[in-house]
């Protein structure tokens, strides 16, 4: 089976649920931690507002220490005008916009109708001059409103191709999704002709079946989040993205190539499990690759 990009989010929609805050360098090494297991494409950080997401308030300063390497691509989510000069000015390689598919979480989550946040979109995606996805949060239902319909995702979609996007992200911000509709969804999206991205939260314990579901229909860049960390903090009871390592693991099982190394990875979620103080959803990190990988004479394992 063809290949699979995987978007490290873990340090922006990772990190942006957790109530410990951490230290710049912390968040750097986490990012250069996933650039050594191979990860090519990372959402670095969000150009937000400070006092309502404080944990992305050192935007700039992560930007500014992040390692600069040949192949390697950095994502700012902005919302509106001036997130975007400031990301610009940090020296993002891409930007990411949020519109949420309903408008109550769209008025809680950026303070706008979803109209409203398409209009922002546009001036952003005419504005930018680096690559401008799009990302439609709550893409199948709303923590407030209930059930969101495949031809309102399609709406949105339709009106943001207006805009030349990159790509088109579908993101399961609370979890609630099933297979069955990623394949429906993914299906009429394509008809759009825009690459698309999946974003999947494991709320409900569906993140995984629902990634596999879109990599079968058609979809070739998936989002995950090392150790399986995040949420949005504005969704209730919103939990973590999918794990990098565990999505790893289940795509190298089914030959699917990600470029990535899952003991590495595996490492890294760990380690920033302890950085937060908390014990990360990620399973690989709590048991091994199967079957064992070889190792040297030191008892360390080689990876293939």
């Amino acid at each position: 089976m063809a290949g699979v990009e995987i978007v490290e989010v873990g340090p922006r929609d990772g990190l942006q649920n957790e109530k410990v805050l951490l230290p710049t360098e912390v968040k750097v090494d986490y990012i250069t931690r996933a650039l050594d297991a191979g990860v090519r494409r990372v959402e670095a950080t969000a150009f937000v507002h400070p006092g309502r997401v404080p944990q992305m308030a050192d935007a700039e300063a992560v930007m500014a220490s992040v390692p600069r390497r040949a192949g390697v691509t950095y994502i700012g989510l902005v919302l509106n005008r001036r997130g975007l000069d400031r990301a610009l000015a940090a020296g993002v390689d891409e930007v990411n916009v949020v519109v949420v598919a309903s408008d109550e979480f769209s008025r809680r989550n950026q303070g706008t109708t979803t109209a409203e946040a398409l209009d922002v979109w546009h001036g952003i995606a005419s504005a930018a001059g680096v690559p401008a996805s799009l990302t439609i949060a709550a893409a199948f239902g709303c923590p407030f409103t209930g059930q969101v319909s495949v031809d309102r995702v399609l709406e949105i979609a339709a009106e943001a191709c207006r805009s030349a996007p990159r790509e088109i992200a579908i993101a399961d911000t609370i979890g609630v999704g099933v297979p069955t509709q990623v394949r429906t969804l993914v299906r009429e999206l394509k008809a759009l002709g825009v690459p698309l991205r999946a974003h999947f939260h494991n709320t409900r314990n569906t993140g995984y079946a629902n990634a596999v579901a879109a990599l079968e229909a058609g979809v070739r860049t998936l989002d995950a989040s090392i150790g399986g960390i995040g949420g949005c903090p504005f969704a209730p009871q919103a939990t973590g993205n999918i794990a990098t390592e565990d999505l790893t693991y289940l795509l190298h099982g089914m030959a699917v190539d990600t470029g990535l190394d899952l003991p590495a990875l595996a490492a890294t979620g760990t380690w920033i499990g302890e950085r937060l103080g908390i014990r990360t959803p990620a399973q690989l990190g709590r048991t091994a690759p199967f079957p064992p990988l070889p190792q040297n004479g030191n008892g360390v394992s080689i990876t293939p």
